[in-house]
């Protein structure tokens, strides 16, 4: 695992945005073999869009051939709705790049047959050959995607409910109001995600302190399925040093030796 400590959240969104688009260019992607991301929606990805979004007005990268995934999507949301994942996506990245809309695969959160379009989704995202990179963030209890503490470290795509502590942290997006968050989402599972060939978090704040702590010092427990990274070849935690209010001074201290937060300027 990789722990890449910046001084605040818009050093980490560029140091992540820098290294998406290396990762995208160095593979020199073309129609037959394009690069593979999945991507979240929420606030830890806003500053990484914003900086691709510059990049690709600059002309230092293009995104014709990069096919995109989603992690989750509310249940009973149409793709339309404001509050849905599908729409962040397009209303924050999509619509401001050159990304060729049969290249968007999003979860549908008004299907009619959950276990069947899972079940599709997982094999759309084999006959791609995989997920290159996927960017997640890090929930304060821990979880990755929608993957809640608890969550089958061997789960797939398929529906999971939310708890009270991600049902309140998500009322930011509802009016500040728990109640009108669905309860039920669709998200990729635990396995997918360490299916992929590289792993990107973003942790930003005290707030995800703990969630940290149990990803980079803790043992790899469900309860704290962020902690599964723990067992990825090429993971990378992004995060901010008050993200790090909880980790020891030692632990800090390599990782800050280690790695070199001046990635891509």
């Amino acid at each position: 695992m990789r722990l890449i400590i910046n001084p605040d959240y818009d050093n980490c969104a560029r140091w992540a945005a820098d290294y998406i688009a290396y990762k995208i260019k160095s593979s020199r992607p073309t129609k037959d073999k394009p690069f593979v991301m999945a991507l979240p929606a929420g606030s830890s990805p806003l500053g990484i869009f914003k900086r691709l979004i510059e990049m690709f007005k600059k002309g230092k990268i293009s995104f014709q051939n990069v096919v995109f995934f989603n992690l989750n999507e509310y249940v009973g949301l149409s793709a339309d709705d404001p509050r849905s994942f599908n729409r962040f996506l397009w209303d924050n990245f999509f619509h401001y790049v050159d990304i060729k809309k049969q290249n968007i695969h999003l979860l549908d959160g008004e299907t009619k047959d959950f276990a069947k379009d899972c079940a599709v989704y997982e094999k759309l995202i084999r006959s791609y050959g995989g997920i290159d990179l996927l960017v997640g963030g890090i929930g304060e209890d821990g979880h990755i995607a929608f993957n809640e503490p608890g969550s089958s470290l061997a789960s797939r795509t398929r529906l999971k409910a939310l708890n009270r502590n991600t049902l309140r942290a998500n009322a930011r997006f509802f009016n500040d109001d728990e109640k009108q968050v669905p309860k039920t989402v669709v998200t990729v599972g635990i396995a997918t995600i360490m299916e992929a060939r590289e792993v990107m978090v973003i942790a930003s704040g005290d707030r995800k302190s703990s969630a940290l702590h149990c990803a980079v010092e803790g043992s790899v427990n469900h309860m704290c399925p962020i902690s599964i990274l723990q067992m990825h070849p090429h993971a990378i935690i992004v995060c901010d040093e008050d993200a790090t209010s909880k980790l020891k001074a030692d632990t800090v201290r390599y990782f800050n030796d280690s790695e070199d937060t001046k990635f891509g300027k």
